[in-house]
């Protein structure tokens, strides 16, 4: 059962950045992020009572809540960026860019916190993922936008490395907490900000405007997102860490995939080696 969970949460988190993408086509991804949000928020809170965390909700400690304030602000943050990369970007770079936060949460680990467990293979996995992401990077954009179009970079690189910085947060400051109810926490914080961004910008006023099939793919997005927590967090209950875990993170392959399919993002050979090192890479920094 486990197994199959696993595999399930890598599915819905695969989908979620192909949802998303569909969802803004025409809508500002602030927006459409903030949108999102609340269906995010509502998954959220539903998986804390499905396990039953709130309880615990009394015994947050000032500190661990200011750390969950700080972490939810990264998290709003990753998620603008990751928005706004998908806008400007296709949806298969952006992913294995998003998803090289594993890279830098492994090296701050190792410097930060002394977390060296197996070394050549960690350094190994660093190196193949690296690799592997360049080559997709420089490939992808030569056959899709052209040389040295490189715009949706910034913001993929910016996503990532506010989702690193939310897992130091986490790792400094919320320990103590359940991983659940934090998340829920921290997903009120990210629609609190996103919702600023929104007003603060202006775009809250094209609200009436959104075309009815964005906000139904935006929706979807948010309940991948939900059902793929949901399916994470029963697998880690049944089954070893060490196997959900890099199956959870194979969800890449997912988006590839249906990116191929639904955008028409097909992978030259230079490609696929590429995603084949970004798996590699995955699996032995996940091990």
């Amino acid at each position: 059962m486990w197994l199959l969970l696993a595999l399930a949460s890598a599915f819905f988190a695969g989908l979620v950045a192909i949802l998303a993408k569909i969802g803004i086509r025409h809508t500002p991804s602030n927006l459409a992020s903030a949108l999102r949000t609340l269906v995010v928020l509502g998954m959220a809170w539903g998986v804390v009572f499905i396990i039953g965390s709130q309880s615990s909700l009394t015994t947050i400690s000032g500190k661990s809540l200011a750390f969950l304030i700080l972490s939810g602000l990264t998290t709003g943050a990753s998620w603008l960026c990751f928005f706004k990369a998908l806008q400007v970007g296709d949806v298969t770079r952006v992913a294995v860019v998003d998803r090289s936060s594993i890279v830098l949460t492994v090296l701050l680990g190792m410097v930060l916190f002394g977390e060296v467990t197996h070394l050549w293979t960690q350094l190994l996995g660093v190196a193949a993922f690296t690799i592997g992401t360049l080559v997709m990077i420089q490939k992808q954009a030569q056959s899709v936008d052209g040389p040295g179009d490189y715009k949706w970079l910034a913001y993929a690189a910016g996503g990532a490395i506010f989702a690193t910085a939310t897992t130091l947060l986490v790792k400094v400051g919320i320990s103590d907490v359940d991983s659940s109810l934090g998340t829920a926490i921290r997903t009120v914080v990210v629609l609190v900000m996103a919702w600023i961004v929104v007003l603060v910008s202006g775009e809250h006023r094209q609200l009436t405007t959104i075309p009815r099939r964005d906000l139904l793919f935006l929706a979807l997005s948010g309940l991948a997102t939900g059902a793929s927590w949901l399916c994470f967090y029963r697998a880690l209950q049944i089954g070893p860490l060490s196997a959900v875990v890099p199956i959870d993170k194979l969800s890449i392959v997912v988006t590839v995939i249906f990116a191929a399919l639904v955008f028409g993002e097909r992978l030259t050979r230079r490609g696929l080696v590429g995603l084949a090192l970004v798996i590699a890479g995955t699996v032995l920094l996940a091990v």
